[in-house]
């Protein structure tokens, strides 16, 4: 299904180099994979960069077309942008479901105002500004460095459409980024923190880069939860330790890690001793629901990394799909 929407670019052999590096992956490959495991059945999730090409999913009309319609302009040129924002796009399938379309929209080369400006904009279209307005005046009182890096919206039904502001730390502690994910009306510490300190292990800080996405809803005057994602690179020596100790949090869930392990095993280039960086980020949402855990796969595919991206920011955590 993915082979049949994407442009003719997908079908192109892969090389030793990306032909237009992507800053989805540290080596350039323009794709990962991820999987929520709660439910009764696991949900797959693939996000891509479309590197500049336009994709038009089959059946998205009425509200879904417009909601992506409303906001699109507010990060082009047109809108007073300094350059077009890149697109990443994701499908999201948990069986018997039928598959959601999300669209990311990577802010992270501008200036710091233009992001605020461009977010501003966008939630007032979508008729989001005091929930905005109120999360963001909560996150500037946690004290800390971050930064806005995208800006996604979730093209289903207005009844589960989500539109999700992710913000970039930098050398953040762990209660620092549950001070962020607790700006969501549904958030709970306790679980939260519990979760961080099984994936950090011994340490206090949340890594390299962690990010904390807010979610708003229709209806919804505040950040409606709180995503918080840990590079496990960082924290973990190797993908085997990194396994291990998501497969830890997903049992303290209430989720069989069986399913986990062998997935994580068949993507690796070799023995997970052997990797770091396969098991890429790991998520949590405590909002009520358990095992809301999603695991990021990207795949070792190219021979070295990709050239030093033009953006002032640095590169070296991009986006997971959440």
């Amino acid at each position: 299904m993915l082979r049949a929407l994407l442009p003719p670019w997908a079908h192109e052999p892969i090389g030793a180099a990306p032909a237009q590096p992507s800053y989805v992956a540290d080596d350039g490959f323009p794709a990962e994979m991820s999987v929520n495991w709660s439910g009764d059945r696991p949900e797959l999730r693939v996000l891509f960069d479309s590197l500049g090409h336009e994709i038009v999913w089959p059946g998205e009309s009425g509200f879904r077309a417009r909601r992506f319609e409303h906001v699109r302009e507010t990060f082009t040129p047109r809108a007073g942008r300094p350059s077009p924002a890149p697109l990443w796009h994701s499908i999201a399938w948990r069986p018997p479901s039928g598959i959601v379309h999300k669209t990311y929209f990577g802010l992270y080369s501008w200036p710091h105002a233009q992001r605020e400006t461009a977010v501003a904009e966008a939630m007032e279209r979508l008729g989001m500004a005091a929930a905005w307005d109120d999360a963001r005046r909560r996150v500037e009182t946690v004290e800390g460095n971050r930064e806005i890096e995208f800006f996604a919206v979730d093209l289903a039904d207005e009844a589960h459409a989500r539109v999700k502001v992710y913000y970039r730390n930098h050398d953040a502690g762990l209660a620092e980024v549950d001070r962020v994910a607790a700006v969501a009306v549904h958030h709970d510490s306790r679980r939260a923190q519990a979760a961080y300190r099984t994936l950090a292990g011994d340490r206090t800080d949340a890594g390299e880069a962690a990010l904390s996405c807010l979610a708003f809803r229709s209806g919804v005057d505040r950040a409606a939860e709180s995503t918080t994602y840990l590079r496990l690179p960082d924290l973990a020596p190797d993908d085997r330790e990194a396994v291990e100790r998501t497969a830890a949090l997903l049992h303290d869930q209430g989720v069989d890690p069986g399913r986990f392990r062998a997935l994580a095993a068949a993507l690796a280039p070799g023995p997970l001793a052997d990797s770091r960086g396969v098991l890429e980020l790991v998520s949590f949402r405590a909002a009520g629901r358990r095992g809301d855990v999603t695991t990021y796969f990207r795949l070792p595919v190219y021979d070295r990394p990709p050239p030093s991206p033009l953006s002032p920011v640095d590169l070296a955590w991009r986006f997971p799909e959440g």
